[in-house]
């Protein structure tokens, strides 16, 4: 299950989504998830899949690694659909049992729930694994660089997401390294009920809450030595600037966009 978090990792490459401008793929995604909260029918979750394919199909990862990302949250998604299978109301009735009450409105919502969850995290997934986290942080601080206006610590903000995603994998496995060595010293995670389960977790996220705080420690104390003091006459090694192939990407998205919203109001 560890394994298949892929939140926060990274790949390199040569690709033409690697290639896109950072500010333009988070503007992009922006894009992207208030689209997926305007789609009203499978015709616009259609688009959205096609847009979807070509992004993946043009950073020359496979389908296969980035589906991995829903299997963490696939629990969630579960329970999403179900929740709103009995609980959201309708008029069409499909199937009447007790207290439960199955209609077609409260099927479709539950399904188009679930397809929001799932194509939301498809997204960010594939944002992160084709971003780089110092490119990732300098795109936020541009994109967040008007707020400085109302004494809004962008860069600090900014650096603190980007640490934070960076973190992830690390943490992801040093969880793996400590359940190995309680699993080698005769933990079990694996059995009992839910209260048994949760008390065998504590003996794993003692050291997990400790290595974390370490870890935090050892990179402000290497950021210190480095004359790290914020955002205040730094400087950078690459400029970002736009070309040819952010020009297609908004046009692409500007296009999906387009037959999104038409899909809701037409």
């Amino acid at each position: 299950m560890l394994g298949d978090i892929t939140l926060g990792q990274f790949f390199p490459g040569n690709s033409v989504v690697h290639r896109v401008d950072p500010r333009v793929k988070l503007l992009l995604t922006l894009c992207y998830i208030v689209a997926i909260f305007l789609i009203q029918g499978f015709a616009g979750y259609a688009v959205l899949l096609a847009f979807l394919a070509l992004c993946t199909l043009l950073s020359g990862l496979k389908a296969s690694f980035l589906l991995k990302s829903v299997k963490p949250i696939l629990f969630i998604v579960v329970f999403t659909f179900v929740l709103n299978l009995f609980f959201v109301r309708g008029d069409t009735y499909l199937f009447s049992w007790w207290i439960f009450r199955l209609t077609l409105e409260s099927l479709m919502y539950a399904v188009f729930m679930s397809l929001r969850l799932v194509f939301l995290i498809l997204g960010t997934s594939l944002l992160t694994l084709t971003t780089s986290p110092i490119a990732l942080t300098d795109a936020l601080e541009r994109v967040l660089k008007p707020l400085k206006a109302v004494r809004f610590p962008v860069h600090e903000m900014s650096m603190m997401m980007t640490i934070a995603l960076r973190f992830i994998p690390t943490l992801l496995e040093e969880t793996d390294k400590i359940m190995k060595a309680q699993s080698a010293r005769g933990a079990d995670f694996d059995t009992g009920n839910l209260l048994q389960r949760a008390k065998s977790m504590v003996p794993l996220l003692v050291p997990l809450f400790i290595s974390a705080f370490r870890r935090a420690d050892e990179l402000a104390v290497a950021m210190e030595s480095r004359c790290y003091h914020g955002g205040a006459g730094r400087t950078r090694m690459k400029i970002l600037k736009m070309g040819r192939i952010d020009v297609y990407a908004i046009l692409l998205m500007a296009l999906v966009l387009g037959l999104v919203i038409a899909e809701r109001f037409l």
